[in-house]
C-alpha cells in the first residue's frame, strides 16, 4: 500500500481524492507543547479505531510519528492536525480495490482565548441545530462535519461562548467542538454517544483516571447539575458558568472536579 503523507501548506489534493469528493476519510486534531503532542497515545487510538471501523488499511504510524515530530521540533505552543483520507480511486461510492491514503499534517497557531475562558468559564446557548442519529458513524471524527458548519453558522447570531448541541430526542450530545460532562451527586455523567457525537480524545483520558458514566441527559437534568464542563485535547476541561438562564459558580465547579480527581488518584 502506498501512502501519500505531505505537511507542505502548498501542496494540492488530487481532484478525485475521495476524502474531498465524500468525506471519506477522519482527522485528529491535538495540542503540542514544546515539540511533543498531549494524548498521543489517544490520537492515535482514535485514529486506528476510525480506520478498522471505516474499513480503511492499517496505518504505518512508524512513518507518521517520524512525519509529525518533524512537523513540530520546534513549536512551543501549537495544535497538530492530521487527516486521513482513502485516496483517490473507486467506482462512484464504490471502495477502490486497493486503498493508497492521502496523509495531510499541519501545524496550525494555538487558539488566544482558551486561556481567559479556562478562568472565565463558558457561556452555552442551545443550539437550534440537532445532530442526526447514525450509530455507524457516532463516535469517529469523520470529514463529515457538516452538521458542525451549520451549528458554527447559527452560533454566530447567539450571544454565548459555544452551544449546547441535542440529537432530535432532545438528548444532550455535546458542544460545538467538545464534549460535555457534568457532576451529579458527586457522580461524573457524560452523555451517550452511540447514536451520534465524537468522542474526544480529552473525554477519553478522563475516563481512565474517573469512573465516568455515558447515559441519555436531558437538559434539565444538566441544569440540575452542581458542575458543568465542556472539554477537548486544546481547551482541557473547562468549567461552564452559564446555560442559557442557569448560572454556575466556576470556581466551585473546578474545585469540585480537582477533588474527585485528587480522591480518584489516591484509590
Amino acid at each position: 500500500m502506498q501512502t501519500i503523507i505531505t505537511t507542505n501548506d502548498k501542496s494540492t489534493i488530487n481532484t478525485r481524492d475521495r476524502g474531498l469528493n465524500y468525506g471519506d476519510g477522519f482527522f485528529t486534531t491535538a495540542k503540542v507543547v514544546a515539540g511533543r503532542v498531549e494524548h498521543w497515545q489517544y490520537h492515535k487510538a482514535r485514529l486506528i479505531e476510525c480506520a478498522e471501523r471505516l474499513a480503511f488499511p492499517a496505518i504505518n504510524f512508524t512513518e507518521l510519528e517520524q512525519h509529525i515530530t518533524k512537523a513540530i521540533s520546534h513549536c512551543q505552543l501549537n495544535v497538530l492536525k492530521v487527516v486521513i483520507t482513502r485516496g483517490e480511486g473507486g467506482r462512484g461510492y464504490g471502495l477502490p480495490q486497493q486503498a493508497h491514503l492521502t496523509i495531510l499534517i499541519s501545524v496550525l497557531a494555538f487558539p488566544q482565548n482558551y486561556k481567559a475562558l479556562a478562568k472565565s468559564g463558558v457561556s452555552l446557548a442551545l443550539s437550534p441545530i440537532k445532530l442526526a442519529s447514525q450509530p455507524l458513524l457516532a463516535g469517529l471524527k469523520t470529514l463529515n462535519r457538516l452538521e458542525q458548519v451549520l451549528i458554527k453558522n447559527a452560533m454566530a447570531n447567539q450571544t454565548c461562548d459555544d452551544v449546547l448541541v441535542l440529537d432530535h430526542q432532545n438528548n444532550v450530545i455535546e458542544a460545538s467542538a467538545a464534549n460535555i460532562f457534568a457532576i451529579i451527586d458527586n457522580k461524573v455523567y457524560t452523555p451517550s454517544l452511540e447514536q451520534c457525537g465524537i468522542k474526544g480524545v480529552y473525554l477519553q483520558s478522563l475516563c481512565d483516571k474517573l469512573a465516568v458514566e455515558f447515559k441519555q441527559v436531558s437538559l434539565n437534568e444538566l441544569t440540575q447539575a452542581r458542575a458543568v464542563f465542556i472539554c477537548n485535547s486544546l481547551m482541557g476541561a473547562v468549567a461552564v458558568n452559564r446555560i442559557e438562564q442557569q448560572s454556575f459558580n466556576v470556581e466551585q465547579s473546578m474545585a469540585l472536579l480537582n477533588e474527585l480527581l485528587a480522591k480518584e488518584a489516591k484509590c
